[in-house]
């Protein structure tokens, strides 16, 4: 179940409300560097649970 366009619009609506225009670019700002950080640690730490499992050799195909 994903969140529709009517959805957003009421979500900016109340978060404008909440936050008042001034506030509301600050904020996105914020949640969006949130984000990426968060992407980047859950990257790295798969990153570094691929290195430390051992690879896997194939058997030599006759």
């Amino acid at each position: 179940m994903s969140i529709g366009g009517l959805e957003w619009v009421l979500i900016f609506v109340v978060a404008l409300i909440l936050f008042g225009p001034k506030k509301l670019p600050e904020l996105g700002r914020a949640v969006g560097k949130s984000i990426r950080e968060f992407k980047q640690a859950t990257s790295g730490m798969l990153d570094e649970e691929d290195r430390k499992q051992p690879k896997k050799e194939e058997a030599p195909k006759v």
